[in-house]
């Protein structure tokens, strides 16, 4: 009976492979990887020459079942392009079916974008909530955005460079002006790592236009706060609607202040303008 072994490899900087996962990638009969290409430039670098077959997102079910019966006989490892294998990337399928089936699955530690961006942060990391690529439609990353509003935790997103200044637009129009840091290129010969305001950052990415990976990292909302009751929301909107404000700026204003997200706010306004 083989074991299926989860490799994380470097996310840019060559020297951050372990001792351990450059044995294992060397020791296993096949290696099923996101990119071949990728990973042979890796094997190269480290003078392995061990099989390669391809798993990704479009051929994963068919691979998955492939894979299964050459565990029966050998050992394999699983890894992604860059990172930890299954953040983001395909995996967990073939780690729960090789569990369900009794085959032994074994973490090799390592690289991890989002855990080296909180970590050099400086927000709170005790507690922090993942959630991967932000969506690329702007509805989609805003309904998203609006279910995670009031959450205390240290949020950390993926994005692409094109899309930062308008995630950090919808972030700053829906989560208020939280303390951030926006990290790119890690561990590569351009790491930066921006900490701030949102207003800073998106002031900082509008003078010069990001360029490769970046892991956003925002803080949660302020426990210290609280939430506002509902009757206090409604007089609220309704002595703002008085005043004459438009509604947009009205939901826009409270769901920073009251601990509501922007939609709810909206769902009371439209309720009180009926």
């Amino acid at each position: 009976m083989g074991t299926l072994y989860l490799v994380a490899t470097p996310i840019g900087n060559l020297e951050d492979i372990t001792q351990r996962a450059r044995r294992i990638l060397g020791e296993v009969a096949l290696i099923a990887a996101e990119d071949q290409r990728q990973t042979k430039k890796l094997l190269s670098a480290l003078g392995l020459r061990t099989p390669l077959t391809s798993y990704h997102d479009h051929n994963k079910e068919a691979m998955t079942d492939r894979l299964m019966a050459e565990l029966a006989e050998k050992d394999i490892a699983l890894v992604s392009d860059a990172g930890s294998p299954g953040l983001n990337d395909p995996g967990y399928e073939l780690v729960r079916a090789a569990a369900a089936a009794g085959f032994p699955v074994v973490p090799v530690p390592g690289p991890s974008a989002p855990i080296a961006a909180l970590t050099a942060s400086g927000l709170p990391a005790d507690a922090f909530l993942y959630l991967g690529y932000l969506p690329r439609r702007k509805a989609a990353r805003r309904a998203l955005l609006e279910t995670i509003a009031g959450e205390p935790y240290t949020l950390i997103f993926l994005e692409a460079p094109h899309r930062l200044l308008e995630s950090l637009a919808d972030l700053l129009d829906i989560l208020g002006d939280r303390p951030a840091a926006v990290a790119r290129e890690l561990t590569k010969v351009h790491e930066e790592i921006f900490r701030g305001p949102i207003t800073q950052a998106i002031q900082r990415f509008l003078d010069e236009a990001p360029r490769g990976e970046i892991t956003l990292v925002v803080g949660g909302a302020d426990p210290s706060a609280g939430e506002w009751s509902e009757d206090r929301l409604r007089a609220e909107l309704q002595r703002r609607l008085a005043a004459g404000e438009p509604s947009a700026a009205i939901a826009k204003d409270l769901a920073q202040v009251s601990g509501w997200s922007r939609r709810r706010v909206y769902t009371f306004l439209l309720d009180i303008q009926s």
